[in-house]
């Protein structure tokens, strides 16, 4: 599957449709290489331009862009939640709150009698972002949310998308993070099982 140019990294486990925008903004932080795509503002806002987060005529103050960085620590944490990690707590989901209560998504009618998002969203990147979070939720109703996962590794923790049948994987990339956090638990497990001298 070719992703498209906004997608971080050489993602090898892409998640479908709308989710995929939520996979790319959580993974604009590889924890890994210790790279952030959001670190300053002039990367920021052609990332978010390109990935729809933010209007084309529109600027992007500090305040804007913390709290992007933010809301993409929360959804991390949502992800992590989602690989079996411990309900996040009410600071874990704190910046998801906030841009909840800044921001109501605006609804129009459609000639059926069909109620859907405003077709034309705001500029600003509040905005934008309360649009992917309604993405978020449509996935949880049609429930594709929960396969969209971070890694098992607490040094990597990079969005993967699970297309295991058992819906059990835990690794964006079992060569490099599963293996490596196997072997730290077999040495640690070794270490625990060997005789004093």
């Amino acid at each position: 599957m070719n992703t498209p140019a906004w997608v971080p990294g050489n993602e090898s486990k892409p998640a479908p449709g709308s989710l995929l925008r939520v996979q790319a903004l959580v993974n604009t932080r590889d924890l890994d290489s210790g790279t952030d795509l959001l670190e300053d503002a002039t990367t920021a806002r052609a990332w978010l331009r390109a990935v729809g987060l933010l209007g084309s005529r529109t600027s992007l103050d500090d305040e804007e862009l913390q709290q992007v960085r933010a809301v993409r620590e929360s959804l991390r944490t949502l992800l992590a939640h989602n690989a079996g990690d411990p309900r996040p707590s009410a600071t874990d989901l704190r910046a998801l709150d906030e841009l909840t209560r800044q921001v109501r998504p605006r609804l129009e009618l459609d000639r059926d009698g069909r109620l859907l998002l405003g077709s034309e969203p705001g500029g600003r990147v509040r905005e934008r972002l309360l649009g992917l979070l309604l993405e978020v939720r449509d996935a949880q109703a049609d429930g594709t949310w929960s396969r969209l996962k971070a890694c098992g590794n607490p040094g990597c923790r990079w969005a993967f998308y699970d297309r295991s049948h058992s819906r059990r994987g835990a690794w964006c990339d079992m060569a490099a993070c599963g293996n490596k956090i196997k072997n730290r638990n077999l040495r640690a497990r070794k270490g625990r099982a060997a005789p004093a001298l």
